[in-house]
């Protein structure tokens, strides 16, 4: 973090999940001030306290009101913003907390999962400015008739790579209980290693593929305004691993990391008409529902016409689309249509495979040679995904993380200032 001049911290619900973990918040903060640095700090609610409101709106009414239930989710970052802005105070420094409203983070009206639309950073610019630490409420906003709003899960990544850009800071620290991105899930395959430096593109990947570390807009936003963004550990003073822009030494790496999400399900119609326009009006249909597709293959059958088309939903929308697939089978007179719940999407994300020929080729050799086999496979510029059985999740992971090198260790990260 040398030469920095303004940094955010973000701290998620483990790293304030007691009033001693605030106090610790306090004293790291303190200490990069002390280092020469205007501080801005981000929190999220207590571990579990959104939770415990948002049950509480579902013992009142099955079906609550969005909008009501923004004004009660939003309140357990007002609470930890007001005390670690005390506990600083009660170890010497000078804070002020600050709600979403109060900082003028503006946002579109979809209550629950509201998208950031501007954010007015003189308030937190004269308050940095006059020694004090501003302690902003993560994951809270307002619309244009002052509501109040909320941005979804993982929210206050996203809330404090946005005040960073807001105000030209130097770098955004994700405090958080793992000590930066991981080649892969350590709990599946042991021999996982910290990534010193990810790209933007291979971060955004890997957090859309099922990786947990960071918000998928909160990488966006990143990559949009060029925030150095540092995700570390709230429980030591190790490096953890700069999410960065893309350079020359990133694109070396051929594959950066493995990701894997249960999140999946797959839908297989059977017999549907082999005719232009076919597959256009099924997805169009879905589309209108709000069901989002994943992973598609066609496979045509000449002689009698027909096609079968399967493709991929998350496990969670599997329920609410089974009736539209379900007509749009019938209006298009396909014999059946067929679900499986128990596969997993296994994938691959790495800059270098930009230029380097066979990088799929030899993932597809990994899972064969152990047996395992590929359902449906969808790749963009840097990654391949493949749908697998779900019994193979562990070692499908595991056979691509040790076969593509990534067991292997890396240079220590540096800062990017």
């Amino acid at each position: 973090m040398r030469g920095a001049v303004v940094i955010v911290q973000k701290f998620g619900g483990t790293s304030v999940g007691s009033l001693e973990r605030m106090r610790g918040v306090a004293r790291r903060a303190l200490r990069a001030q002390a280092e020469g640095h205007s501080v801005v700090v981000i929190v999220s609610a207590m571990s579990g306290e959104t939770n415990r409101l948002l049950a509480m709106a579902h013992e009142i009414t099955k079906v609550p009101d969005p909008r009501e239930m923004d004004a009660i989710a939003a309140t357990g970052e007002q609470v930890s913003a007001a005390l670690v802005a005390m506990s600083i105070q009660a170890e010497g420094g000078k804070a002020r907390s600050l709600l979403g409203h109060q900082v003028k983070i503006l946002t579109d009206d979809a209550f629950t999962k509201a998208r950031i639309k501007t954010i007015e950073g003189s308030r937190i610019a004269a308050t940095i400015k006059s020694g004090e630490i501003a302690v902003v409420a993560g994951f809270q906003g307002m619309n244009e008739a002052g509501d109040i709003t909320t941005l979804g899960r993982g929210g206050s990544d996203t809330s404090a790579v946005a005040v960073a850009a807001a105000i030209g800071a130097d770098a955004c620290e994700i405090f958080t209980d793992v000590d930066g991105v991981y080649t892969t899930d350590p709990n599946v395959c042991p021999s996982a290693r910290k990534i010193p430096r990810i790209s933007y593109e291979e971060m955004l990947e890997l957090a859309s593929l099922g990786a947990k570390v960071l918000q998928i807009r909160s990488v966006e936003i990143a990559m949009k305004y060029g925030v150095p963004v540092h995700v570390r550990s709230s429980f030591n003073d190790s490096e953890g691993t700069w999410v960065v822009s893309e350079d020359r030494s990133l694109e070396e790496v051929t594959v950066a990391g493995v990701a894997y999400d249960k999140n999946e399900a797959r839908v297989h119609i059977v017999g549907a008409p082999d005719k232009p326009g076919v597959v256009a009006d099924m997805f169009g249909a879905l589309a209108d529902k709000n069901v989002s597709v994943d992973m598609i293959i066609q496979s045509a059958q000449s002689e009698s016409g027909r096609a079968d088309v399967t493709f991929t939903v998350a496990k969670t929308d599997l329920a609410r689309a089974k009736p539209y697939v379900a007509e749009i089978a019938d209006k298009l007179g396909a014999r059946e249509v067929r679900y499986d719940e128990d596969v997993v999407k296994v994938s691959i994300v790495g800059l270098g495979m930009r230029s380097h020929a066979g990088v799929a080729a030899k993932m597809f050799r990994l899972l064969a040679d152990e047996g395992i086999n590929i359902q449906a496979i969808s790749t963009s510029e840097i990654k391949v995904s493949c749908l697998v059985a779900a019994k193979y999740t562990e070692l499908a992971v595991r056979v691509l993380h040790d076969g593509f090198g990534l067991d292997r260790p890396a240079a220590a990260a540096t800062s990017p200032k």
